[in-house]
């Protein structure tokens, strides 16, 4: 089944040749070792965040399967919304990132 980006925070997924599932923790970030952005950062499930040099960035094409949805209540649908927003201007150069 193909999702849309971008899922809701609390979702666990299992990215492409990978053996542990991922719980998604946050959107659209950027890496300090080689300034890329990714649209996801994550941790591994079920054993959670257990430092921040385990965090799992990866992007939306990354990903294989579904195993569990995140929470989807309305304050999360707009909150996705404003999200793809603001992705849509940096990518454009409207606004630079980080977004404060």
């Amino acid at each position: 089944m193909k999702y849309e980006k971008y899922l809701p925070i609390g979702t666990v997924v299992l990215l492409k040749e990978a053996k542990k599932k991922v719980m998604i923790t946050g959107f659209y970030v950027k890496s300090k070792d080689d300034d890329k952005v990714y649209d996801y950062i994550g941790c591994i499930y079920p054993e959670g965040v257990i430092s921040t040099e385990q965090n799992l960035m990866f992007n939306h094409d990354d990903i294989s399967d579904v195993y569990h949805m995140g929470y989807i209540t309305d304050e999360q649908k707009e909150y996705n919304e404003k999200i793809i927003d603001i992705i849509k201007k940096v990518e454009s150069g409207e606004i630079k990132f980080p977004v404060e």
